[in-house]
């Protein structure tokens, strides 16, 4: 057990998170460029017919955007399990709420491909922001408002506002820490090779909000929204473990009640996740 923690632990799952993110920035400007948010579902295809290797640059900053944030919830779960890095409250404040806006920059990358899945999310989100009590008109109306701007606020903030507020978050870290291109050869390549062989989803068909098949960390979340007010299913459940993570003591009982309720958490949306890719997949 000790040998593997070891060999877990010596993984740069930092250095391999932020390289990811070099990648998702760059192929996302060469997107952004020609990305309209206007006309989100043209603009995409427009992107792979017209754009010299437009496929490929979509699929490598879709593949490359969840490789980061995968690779950052493992750079995450390593700190967690090693406890050894003297974080001040303000510094570990700040790195996980940047796992929250990762999450979200991910979560607003759906909405944008203006396809069935994207509809759907951004019908989700108007309907989670709005059920927020006293709040949740301007909350939306700050937010999304995707009923009277389209796509353009959602735009905005994938594209400045969490990516500033983001790198806010980041900056003192990534002071600390660097990560070389040559030390990742290998997550490149394979980065690279899957936007060649795997085109990224574009999702045309309509089948209704209960059948979409959304992204694959909101499954467990759609299949609570079946069940329960948007307000608690959207707000009040997942604050639980982000309150549980922002807030996590350093040490001590609190901070073993924290985790193992962190770890409760993610079983159960891991269960309800696949409830809803079984109803998905059997409807279809």
């Amino acid at each position: 057990m000790n040998k593997l923690k070891e060999r877990l632990l010596a993984v740069r799952w930092g250095g391999h998170s932020l390289i990811s993110l070099y990648i998702s920035l760059l192929s996302g400007l060469v997107l952004g460029l020609q990305y309209n948010p206007a006309e989100p579902s043209y603009s995409v295809a427009t992107i792979e017919l017209v754009v010299p290797f437009g496929f490929f640059w979509r699929s490598l900053h879709y593949y490359s955007s969840q490789f980061f944030f995968l690779l950052l919830l493992a750079h995450l779960a390593a700190v967690l399990w090693e406890n050894r890095v003297p974080f001040s409250r303000t510094a570990w404040l700040r790195l996980s709420a940047a796992v929250l806006i990762a999450l979200l920059l991910l979560f607003s990358g759906y909405i944008l491909r203006g396809d069935a899945t994207g509809d759907a999310a951004g019908a989700i989100t108007e309907n989670i922001l709005r059920s927020v009590p006293l709040f949740g008109k301007p909350l939306n109306q700050l937010l999304a408002d995707l009923s009277s701007a389209g796509l353009r606020k959602i735009y905005l903030h994938h594209i400045a506002g969490l990516v500033l507020l983001g790198g806010f978050c980041l900056w003192p870290h990534l002071r600390r820490y660097s990560a070389l291109w040559r030390n990742h050869a290998a997550l490149i390549v394979v980065t690279l090779a899957v936007a060649v062989v795997l085109k990224a989803p574009l999702d045309q068909e309509r089948f209704g909000l209960l059948h979409i098949g959304g992204p694959w960390f909101f499954l467990g979340m759609q299949e609570l929204l079946r069940h329960l007010p948007p307000f608690w299913a959207g707000i009040a459940l997942p604050a639980i473990p982000a309150a549980a993570l922002l807030f996590l003591p350093a040490q001590g009982r609190a901070r073993t009640a924290c985790l193992l309720l962190l770890a409760a958490w993610l079983a159960g949306s891991f269960a309800l996740s696949g409830i809803a890719a079984h109803s998905i997949l059997t409807t279809r």
